[in-house]
C-alpha cells in the first residue's frame, strides 16, 4: 500500500470510529442527559484504553513488556499517533523536551469541540480527547502529571486547547 493510500485509509477508519463514538455519545445524551453521558463516555474510554494499547503495541511490533524510558515512549506514541490521531482531529502532538508530551489544537477547531458545540452541550461536555491520552499513559504504567488538568473543554472560554504531560520513568 502506498504511503498516501495508507494515510487516507487511517483517516477514513478514524472518521468512522469517531462518528460512531459521537453517535453513541449523542444517544446517551438523549436518553440519560449530559452528566450521565459524560460519565459513560469516560468509563468507556478508561475500559477501552488497555485493549487499545495492547492492540497498538502488537501492531507496532513492541514485544517488550514495559515501556521504561522516554525514548521507548516517544517511539510508541509516534506510532500510535499515526494510527489514531489523524489530521482531521486538528491536533499536534510533540515532544519539546525530554519526558514531555505536548498537545495543541488548532484554535476553535478541535473535532470534539465542534461536535459538542453543534449538539448544544459544549458548556457541559467533559473532554474525552485528552482523557483518552491520560488513559493510554496509565495503561502503559507510566506515572505522569498533566497541565492543565482538563475537565471541561478549554475552547469554551479560550481560543485553543494546549498543555503537556510530564512523564516519569
Amino acid at each position: 500500500m502506498k504511503t498516501h493510500e495508507r494515510k487516507e485509509l487511517i483517516e477514513l477508519l478514524n472518521k468512522c470510529w469517531m462518528t460512531h463514538d459521537a453517535m453513541w455519545f449523542y444517544q446517551c445524551l438523549q436518553e440519560f442527559g449530559i452528566e450521565k453521558a459524560n460519565k459513560m463516555n469516560k468509563g468507556a474510554i478508561r475500559s477501552l484504553a488497555p485493549i487499545e494499547i495492547g492492540r497498538i503495541r502488537n501492531f507496532l511490533g513492541i514485544k517488550k513488556e514495559k515501556i521504561e524510558s522516554f525514548k521507548e515512549f516517544k517511539a510508541f506514541f509516534e506510532g500510535a499517533s499515526e494510527l489514531c490521531i489523524p489530521d482531521f482531529m486538528n491536533a499536534t502532538m510533540s515532544f519539546p523536551y525530554e519526558n514531555v508530551l505536548h498537545w495543541q489544537f488548532k484554535p476553535k477547531n478541535c473535532f470534539a469541540y465542534k461536535g459538542m458545540r453543534n449538539i448544544g452541550v459544549i458548556d457541559k461536555y467533559e473532554c474525552g480527547v485528552i482523557y483518552r491520552i491520560e488513559c493510554w499513559i496509565e495503561s502503559l504504567g507510566i506515572k505522569y502529571d498533566v497541565n492543565p488538568r482538563i475537565k471541561k473543554c478549554l475552547m469554551v472560554d479560550g481560543e485553543t486547547c494546549s498543555g503537556h504531560f510530564d512523564l516519569y520513568f
